[in-house]
């Protein structure tokens, strides 16, 4: 009695579980669904769940006829350089917050939290007052000098609470051995703490890679834009193309995809495991 009562209990979170999923992954399923669709299947009164006709109209006039493809190589240009910086800034910040005393530590601790939670719908009028002054104004250089401004806060955070973890008797030993402090981060403590760095660096990525309210205020040459902004310039007043709408947002979505999944076989937890001996 007691083993029937486990088992429908079970049936009963398994089915809500399956119900949430669904939820969520609705969405992203219409989304792919309609950049297939035909531009006349796409105003339909009674819209259907899966195409009469699947098509790649919508991706081929998005790529041949706008500026996306261009917009989507400035993103992979920001973000990847902001990416670059941020990572090296931030792991020596980092470690310098994990493993070394000195003063005022936990206030710059605390306020690199507080960094990474300033909003920056009050933060884009400075910004842009200093991107004017040095004459950075619609250029994708003015960016990646603004972005790491949330992009080195959030991965300093993360990455001193991921060292933490780090068992601090591995660097003890290196050091006993007659390793300098620099020489123990890189070849020892570094490498270990690979999975932390990995997961910070996709994270970082993808707040450069969405990131929409600096590169709207920043950048007016279409050109230049990124692809938040020209995802949103294919809205014509009224007009709403879904096929290259959706289109455009199943191609943003890719290359973030396809980095969670490349990088996730590195992300792996219980890497320090036997790194100490008994």
């Amino acid at each position: 009695m007691i083993l029937n009562r486990k088992r429908f209990s079970q049936l009963i979170l398994y089915a809500i579980l399956a119900a949430l999923l669904v939820v969520v992954l609705f969405p992203i399923y219409w989304m792919l669904v309609t950049s297939l669709k035909e531009p006349s299947e796409l105003y339909d009164q009674f819209p259907r769940l899966w195409p009469r006709t699947t098509t790649v109209y919508s991706y081929a006039k998005l790529l041949v006829e706008t500026n996306y493809p261009v917009n989507m190589r400035n993103s992979f240009v920001v973000s990847i350089l902001v990416v670059a910086v941020s990572t090296m800034v931030s792991l020596l910040a980092a470690y310098s917050m994990a493993r070394l005393r000195f003063r005022l530590k936990k206030t710059i601790s605390r306020s690199i939290l507080y960094a990474y939670m300033m909003p920056r719908t009050i933060m884009y009028i400075p910004f842009y007052l200093l991107i004017s002054q040095i004459g950075l104004t619609n250029t994708l250089a003015g960016l990646i000098l603004i972005y790491p401004t949330f992009t080195i806060p959030y991965a300093t955070w993360m990455l001193t609470s991921y060292f933490r973890t780090i068992p601090v008797e591995i660097e003890e030993a290196s050091l006993i051995d007659g390793c300098s402090r620099m020489r123990t981060m890189t070849t020892i403590f570094l490498p270990l703490a690979s999975p932390g760095i990995i997961s910070t660096m996709i994270f970082s990525f993808t707040l450069c890679w969405s990131e929409y309210l600096y590169a709207l205020v920043f950048i007016t040459d279409s050109s230049k834009k990124t692809i938040t902004v020209g995802l949103a310039d294919l809205i014509f007043e009224d007009i709403l193309e879904w096929g290259q709408l959706m289109g455009g947002a199943v191609l943003a979505a890719v290359p973030v995809v396809l980095l969670y999944m490349v990088a996730s076989s590195g992300v792996m937890s219980g890497l320090t495991e036997g790194g100490v001996k008994e």
